[in-house]
């Protein structure tokens, strides 16, 4: 009882406790299963490194053989799961959300937390953004579909995990709600706020009960600029749209080229290229941010800096090209940093500019995130919570808005996001119908005033309908194998002999199911209705009419 009380409420779209205690449920779910996934990376490079991203530690053939390895595991895990391809990270999690209600295969998890795990353990220059996202969002799906709520809610749910899951990785609660608000809900609303906030809180507070509760990027001292510097800002993040906007077409250049090519093949080639390099340049692998804080305190040449940067983004776009299970934001955040640091160099002959380095870098950050991933918004927010800096706004805005603008009008650039989803023919988008309708479950529609008859004739159909003309009425006919529902009306037809009563088939439709399903059934004939069941689809425990439909898409719409 108190579950289908839970589904009930569930059902509408709207702000209520139960939806909140399941934001909660699934950012605790979601942060565990991150949690999780960052100590196993941990765990590895502190074994085989001596410490976390310790790589110019480590022997330089434990940097050659270990992305070798790491290949080698995810191309067995593959052959056990009879997995052919990498369809992973958020792209993949933006296309279940849109046409699956956030439902993520398990397979695809597995291989997600395993291959993600080897990948940014090993060296690869990807982030662990992309795993994190997946994983989150299985997570905290599978306990709405444990308890077959509808799926409205599931996609709440999901982008609960997805905060949750971003939150823990990074220790950004509200970066995390931003980017699922403005990457994959993609729409503002407050009943869909409230839940994913409480998940990102969860799932922020969860992973400093672990890792503790400074910020990654806190060695980013930010310092104020002066009013003379910000004219320059607008150059800089003319400079950062233009080096966005060739990593993405560097990045599709690579999906494409290898498009054919088997994953065996594609995956050796990223590991040997990885491999070599960090053999000879320990410091061009990886990721992470304290590897960057590690460096920028040695002070490294801008010579050295360029060659890093170069690196990176080469390195960055092969792994991410060629399939490596791993995400683009972690990527770009570092190389945009680097960026950032390089293209303070012009301003070296001024005055002030010694203490600059570290704020060039955030701006940098900010302002390669903008021009990737076209989400102004969720660099604004990264920037500012990674650094801990409110100072950061404007100088970071300035970036932001000039980045943006240079790859979206000058360059033609899209989000990296939305050219993978097209590249993979993952369809992302749905009609504004269907958008509206699958907001709201059937049982929050539903009449469950309704008459059921076994196999009558149109006789006592005909004198039930006129004795109870307002009675929604059902004739259920039961064959040998199977049995079906029709919707019996009095035939108000002024035709002469016809029959008096008309049946239109019934089709049934799962309790879990939103009016958008509703709308496919009956949108063709415009009449009829579909019958609501739960477990046993020849027990209905309700009935939508198309009038009902109709009436309900006109309010919503108005």
């Amino acid at each position: 009882m108190i579950l289908q009380s839970l589904r009930q409420e569930l059902a509408y779209p709207r702000t209520s406790v139960q939806l909140c205690i399941l934001g909660i449920a699934g950012g605790v779910c979601a942060a565990s299963l991150i949690i999780l996934f960052r100590l196993a990376i941990e765990y590895i490079q502190i074994y085989a490194y001596g410490g976390i991203a310790s790589y110019n530690k480590a022997n330089p053939i434990t940097l050659f053989l270990l992305p070798i390895f790491a290949v080698i595991g995810m191309l067995l895990l593959a052959t056990l799961t009879r997995y052919k391809q990498y369809r992973m990270g958020i792209p993949f999690v933006i296309h279940r959300f849109k046409r699956f209600y956030g439902h993520i295969p398990f397979k695809t998890t597995i291989n997600q937390f395993i291959g993600g795990v080897l990948a940014l353990s090993s060296g690869f220059v990807v982030g662990r953004e992309g795993p994190s996202v997946h994983i989150a969002a299985a997570g905290s799906h599978f306990i709405g579909s444990w308890l077959r709520l509808p799926f409205n809610s599931l996609r709440i749910l999901t982008g609960c995990g997805i905060a949750a899951g971003i939150a823990a990785a990074f220790n950004t609660p509200f970066a995390a709600v931003i980017f699922v608000m403005e990457v994959v809900l993609r729409e503002y609303k407050v009943y869909l706020f409230v839940p994913v906030m409480l998940a990102a809180a969860c799932g922020t507070m969860l992973s400093r009960a672990v890792f503790g509760n400074e910020s990654e990027l806190s060695f980013l001292n930010f310092q104020t600029l002066e009013p003379s510097l910000l004219l320059y800002l607008l150059v800089f993040g003319f400079c950062m749209g233009l080096i966005g906007s060739a990593f993405n077409v560097q990045l599709m250049w690579i999906l494409r080229r290898f498009r054919k090519v088997n994953m065996l093949y594609r995956f050796s080639l990223a590991a040997l290229i990885t491999a070599s390099v960090g053999y000879f340049i320990p410091d061009a692998l990886g990721a992470e941010f304290i590897n960057v804080q590690n460096m920028f305190n040695e002070h490294p040449s801008i010579a050295y800096l360029c060659m890093l940067f170069l690196l990176k983004f080469m390195l960055a776009t092969i792994a991410l090209g060629l399939g490596i299970p791993g995400g683009i934001i972690g990527a770009v955040m570092t190389i945009g940093m680097l960026a950032g640091v390089i293209l303070l160099q012009p301003l070296n002959g001024l005055d002030k500019t010694s203490d600059l380095t570290a704020t060039f870098a955030l701006l940098g950050l900010a302002g390669m995130l903008a021009s990737v991933l076209h989400a102004p918004m969720a660099a604004l927010s990264a920037a500012m919570e990674l650094s801990s800096s409110p100072e950061a706004v404007m100088p970071c805005i300035i970036v932001i808005v000039s980045a943006y603008v240079t790859g979206k009008q000058l360059c033609k650039n899209q989000s990296i996001f939305i050219q993978q989803l097209e590249f993979q023919e993952l369809k992302y988008t749905s009609s504004s119908i269907r958008d509206v309708l699958q907001k709201t479950g059937v049982l929050a529609v539903m009449k469950r005033d309704f008459d059921i008859v076994k196999d009558a004739s149109e006789t006592l159909l005909y004198a039930r309908l006129q004795a109870s003309p307002e009675t929604f009425l059902m004739n259920k006919i039961e064959a040998n194998i199977d049995a079906r529902f029709e919707q019996v009306e009095l035939n108000v037809s002024l035709q002469e002999n016809v029959h008096p009563t008309l049946s239109h088939v019934m089709l049934g439709v799962s309790h879990q199911a939103t009016m958008a399903e509703v709308h496919e059934i009956l949108h063709k004939q415009r009449q009829g209705a579909v019958y609501i069941f739960e477990s046993d689809e020849h027990k209905p425990i309700g009935i939508i009419t198309w009038n009902m439909l109709h009436s309900y898409l006109f309010r919503e719409q108005h």
